[in-house]
């Protein structure tokens, strides 16, 4: 049994920074990497960040390169979104979800998503 409890989201300018967050909590948690996805109305989910807990390896959308970083806090299971420079575009709900084993691409933990609208 794990939760993924986000927060950080929220109303921010073109060029802005904000930063999301995604804490998980359960008896014995234990998950190769954590996500980042976003989904617009009338989209599709689209990968944003991954980052290994062990390693800290990361991986990013090319829409996000360069101006989203995510990083981990292993002592307080959280994950973090720092995004910079955004953009109108990136207006979408954030997910946050576990990755039991990065050799496949199944979540089986979901956070409930936290809004980011980017006004222009």
């Amino acid at each position: 049994q794990v939760q993924l409890v986000e927060s950080g989201g929220g109303l921010v300018q073109a060029g802005g920074s904000l930063r999301l967050s995604c804490a998980a909590s359960g008896r014995s948690f234990s998950t190769d990497a954590m996500v980042w996805f976003r989904q617009s109305p009338g989209k599709e989910r689209e990968f944003v960040a991954r980052i290994t807990w062990s390693s800290g390896t990361t991986v990013y959308a090319n829409s996000v390169k360069g101006r989203f970083t995510i990083s981990r806090d292993n002592a307080k299971n959280t994950v973090y979104l720092q995004m910079n420079s955004l953009k109108p575009e990136d207006t979408a709900v954030y997910y946050c979800a576990a990755q039991p084993t990065i050799l496949t691409t199944r979540y089986n933990y979901w956070g409930q998503g936290t809004q980011v609208t980017v006004s222009s």
